[in-house]
């Protein structure tokens, strides 16, 4: 079941409501920026079951949760700094000092195994006007309200302002994604 809601915010209201109203048969919820995806087993529930007990939930406003932190090392060296820079009407310098000085928060994952779309700053920046065909794995980027560390190579249309060598995605760790909804990132300026 897909529920379709205006904003990040009640988007992330409703999955921290969901979740804590563990309903019966719900088996995953899954948030993005304004829906929310709920799993259920059928043997259990039926979605006009669901249905009916999302729409008598207590609505709080956004609930980010806590799920630890990360620091990322960042070579702020990414090609589209300078235009990054140029819609903000700042330097490279104060772009990264924004980047950096913020708590960024996973309000949800998507786009590809451990890609986290981080919330922090009002960085409104657009996508690019035309995607790139190759973004290389561990490239951090820009594109709306959302800062990001693209895992894998892969296509995308984000705005690169740096790199990390900290991978995102790691099948030998215990929890595969180092970013999930709920955790608390930092981004440190290092040199290349």
């Amino acid at each position: 079941m897909l529920v379709e809601v205006d904003d990040l915010d009640a988007a992330l209201g409703l999955y921290a409501a969901l979740r804590e109203a563990r309903l019966p048969g719900v088996i995953d919820l899954v948030p993005a920026a304004r829906t929310v995806l709920i799993r259920l087993d059928p043997a259990i529930t039926s979605p006009a079951e669901v249905r009916e007990a999302t729409s008598a939930l207590p609505l709080k406003g956004p609930s980010r949760g806590y799920a630890g932190s990360v620091e990322i090392p960042v070579t702020y060296n990414g090609p589209d700094l300078p235009d990054v820079a140029a819609h903000l009407g700042v330097t490279p310098a104060e772009v990264i000092k924004l980047h950096t000085s913020a708590r960024w928060t996973v309000a949800f994952s998507g786009f590809a195994p451990g890609f986290g779309y981080l919330t922090g700053p009002e960085l409104d920046v657009p996508r690019r006007d035309s995607p790139r065909t190759r973004i290389p794995a561990g490239s951090v980027g820009l594109a709306g309200r959302f800062s990001g560390v693209y895992p894998h190579d892969s296509p995308g249309g984000w705005q690169l302002i740096g790199t990390t060598t900290i991978r995102m995605w790691d099948l030998d760790r215990p929890e595969p994604a180092l970013l999930v909804p709920g955790v608390q990132v930092t981004f440190r300026a290092v040199e290349s």
